[in-house]
């Protein structure tokens, strides 16, 4: 059976050409995966070596897919491939080499959380104003001098980054980052960007590391090229330098992590790199019917930095992308709300077919305000990771501290709890014992009679008894036999079964399935070792992705477009596509900025396999204030064929200028899409009320005089009944009012601008 069989003409040239430089530029729904699968599937039946051949990927979820797709086709050999992400396949060969910089084999992976509390508790102790020194900037500032390359030394002789944070007002962040270092070192932890910037130093300051992995490593490829950042660039570029048998794939298309550091030009420039690169080019969208994949090449279209390629579709012409108008972000939940069911009626599809995506994590409450309504059941993505809960937290913080006793969030984070009177007078005392006699925490702990007195000295001892009782459990038994016994001596399951509440339910259930997690991985078949500081690097090295979501659950998806990239669903709604917002008034200050926000309105638009519905306000609150919203220039920029729109432009401007709610129209694009006849539409719930046209010399009334049951007039919403009135403040008071056209709205007084009727 010839297993290439089912590629198209591309693909299968990008699979068979395995030797030397190869780049794959794959348009979004072109059947990537299946040719990176084939493509490792290949190398082995010509005989690879699995040992020889790297993946590198951004999520666990893609590596999996792969892994399992490969299997397929080479059976058990695919489970010797080292395929993973960055992270964890760096995580790996650090555990191996760590020693040689200096860190422990056994080192702390420290996550988001356990970073920001460090650097929270550096600026406590510098006293340092933490509003100033928020601890996401610093947090930020930090990984992207790391993604740069950049060490606390260099940082702190760079007269360039001190002089900008001088400017910025926070002229100690390069002692913050310098004592951040330090204080991961001393515990023996890494955080996430430190995973790749050690990795970077070992190869560099160790060439016999380096000839080691380059020499293993004899075809590599590299998934999501587009998302590498510098010190990621570097890596690949060192370990593929001896044989450049280097495959990447990507899309600059869907280049939209510039934020977290990734740099376009990687993708841009490889053909520079590697002058006799080998280029295929996946053209062929298997997802989207030809309207969506026609309109999305005329948005990216835009862009000027780009890779030049012809995406196209064989699908089906499919339904017009459906362009609606609100009168306010609540007014748009509620007309999405009321589309979702239309097309689950009309079409019969399930509610886990829908997909509504937004810019911005905040412009989610209108919409769940519209789906609970309506009791459409969703699920909202970027939400607390199972992982991330604080009792799994706990626990897990056991766990580290008994294989990493110098770890120093996790020390902190569980000494006192459950509660064994240990105060924080007495680890403020441990602290001070650590740092003037420059011992780390855990030498105190061990030692606390030499160091703390009376009950308090007793409470840590018998602590550190404790931690040290785990470890030898955890020296001769599995990853489940050890983490049973921690959850039971250290008393985490006794307080959270005596807490009879829903809340504390919940989490005793929560740390039951975490151990019946644990559980699964000791019996696992594929791995050798199963002990549970194995367990642990993977629970650290967990991407967005493997978030505890039921994929067979009957729930709308609701999630930002960033969290969107990979997937794909049946129908999609892209809400607020407003000025300021969408793009985001953030990206406006440069080309490069805005190119990157049309790349992620372009990565929304490709999610969408059959109907695309897309959506803005003519007015949205921002902090408490009702802002008029002009529609987003991303609309002008889509082909006008591809469109229905569900209104009629009010006005159209002598210059053709883009459709601007109350002032001006959409552009036409030289064909007039209004002239031409239609059938007579029907009805639906997406078509909004008429305008409403103010009584002639129309002004605002005296806000004090207003109450309950007066009838009051609007300068857009019409006619309406107070029916409610909350506050004394003029400056804060609500009137929830019921207006005949558009229902109960609440309104701040303040701006409300509202006619009493007499």
């Amino acid at each position: 059976m010839d297993y290439l069989a089912g590629l198209n003409p591309s693909q299968r040239a990008a699979v068979e050409q395995t030797e030397g430089p190869v780049m794959i530029v794959a348009g979004a729904g072109s059947g990537k995966t299946r040719v990176i699968t084939y493509r490792v599937a290949h190398l082995i039946r010509k005989g690879v070596d699995p040992f020889n051949i790297l993946v590198l990927t951004f999520t666990n979820k893609a590596a999996k897919e792969m892994r399992e797709r490969i299997m397929n086709v080479v059976g058990a050999e695919a489970k010797n491939i080292w395929m993973g992400t960055f992270h964890s396949i760096f995580a790996r060969i650090l555990r191996v080499e760590a020693e040689l910089i200096g860190y422990p084999k056994n080192f702390t992976i420290y996550d988001t959380d356990d970073t920001k509390s460090l650097i929270r508790a550096i600026l406590k102790e510098m006293n340092l104003d933490d509003k100033l020194y928020n601890a996401n900037y610093v947090y930020g500032r930090i990984s992207a001098a790391k993604n740069n390359l950049i060490s606390p030394q260099e940082y702190n002789r760079n007269e360039a980054l001190l002089a900008e944070d001088r400017e910025n007002g926070r002229p100690q962040m390069g002692q913050i980052y310098m004592t951040y270092a330090q204080r991961c070192y001393r515990a023996g932890a890494m955080d996430f960007d430190d995973l790749l910037f050690k990795t970077n130093v070992l190869l560099n300051k160790y060439p016999e590391v380096l000839h080691k992995y380059q020499h293993q490593f004899k075809y590599l490829m590299v998934d999501e090229y587009q998302d590498t950042n510098f010190s990621q660039y570097l890596i690949v570029k060192r370990l593929a330098a001896v044989h450049e048998n280097i495959c990447v794939v990507g899309d600059d298309a869907q280049s939209i992590y510039a934020f977290r550091g990734a740099n376009i030009q990687n993708i841009l420039n490889f053909q520079k790199d590697y002058p006799d690169v080998r280029v295929f080019k996946l053209e062929q969208n298997y997802r989207s019917t030809k309207t969506i994949v026609n309109a999305a090449n005329s948005i990216i279209a835009n862009n000027k930095n780009q890779l030049e390629k012809n995406v196209f579709s064989e699908n089906e012409e499919g339904e017009k992308i459906k362009v609606v108008r609100a009168f306010s972000d609540n007014e748009e939940g509620k007309l999405v709300a009321e589309a979702i069911l239309q097309e689950k009626a009309l079409k019969s599809l399930n509610f886990k077919s829908f997909a509504v995506l937004y810019r911005t994590n905040a412009q989610s409450r209108a919409i769940e305000e519209a789906l609970r309504k309506l009791n459409i059941p969703y699920k909202l993505y970027g939400g607390t990771s199972f992982y991330q809960r604080k009792e799994i937290k706990d626990l897990i913080a056991y766990f580290r501290l008994t294989f990493n006793p110098n770890d120093e969030e996790a020390l902190k984070r569980i000494i006192n709890y459950p509660r064994r009177g240990i105060g924080d007078t007495t680890i403020e005392k441990i602290i001070v014992a650590a740092d003037r006699n420059q011992y780390r925490l855990w030498d105190v702990v061990a030692n606390a009679q030499m160091f703390l007195d009376g009950r308090s000295a007793t409470a840590v001892q018998n602590f550190a008894t404790m931690i040290q009782s785990f470890q030898a459990v955890a020296n001769r038994s599995n990853a489940f036999d050890t983490a049973m016994h921690i959850a039971q001596h250290s008393g985490i399951l006794k307080d959270l079964y005596e807490d009879k509440s829903v809340e504390g339910l919940a989490r005793y259930e929560n740390i039951q399935e975490l151990l019946n997690g644990i559980k699964e991985f000791s019996e696992r078949e594929d791995i050798e070792e199963k002990g549970l500081d194995v367990f642990l690097q993977d629970v650290a090295l967990l991407t967005n992705d493997d978030n505890d979501k039921d994929p067979n659950a009957d729930t709308v998806s609701l999630m930002t477009i960033h969290a969107s990239k990979g997937l794909e669903f049946p129908v999609v709604f892209i809400v607020g596509l407003e000025e300021n917002l969408f793009p985001s008034q953030m990206s406006l200050n440069s080309r490069s900025e805005l190119e990157e926000e049309r790349r992620l309105f372009y990565v929304a638009v490709t999610r969408a396999e059959k109907k695309l519905h897309l959506s803005y306000a003519t007015s949205r609150y921002r902090w408490g204030t009702l802002n008029t919203c002009e529609p987003s220039r991303f609309l002008d920029e889509l082909d006008p064929r591809y469109l229905d729109l569900d209104f009629k432009p009010r006005a159209m401007h002598a210059d053709e200028g883009s459709f601007k709610t109350d002032r001006i129209a959409w552009q036409t694009k030289g064909d007039d899409m209004f002239s031409k006849p239609k059938p007579k539409p029907v009805k639906t719930t997406a078509i909004l009320p008429k305008a409403h046209i103010p009584t002639p010399g129309f002004a605002p009334s005296d806000m004090r005089k207003i109450q309950v049951g007066m009838e009051v007039e609007h300068q857009r919403f019409g006619f309406g009944k107070v029916v409610n009135l909350e506050g004394t403040n003029p400056d804060n008071m609500k009137a929830t009012i019921f207006f005949k056209e558009l229902g109960q709205k609440q309104l701040l007084l303040k701006f409300a601008k509202l006619r009493i009727v007499d």
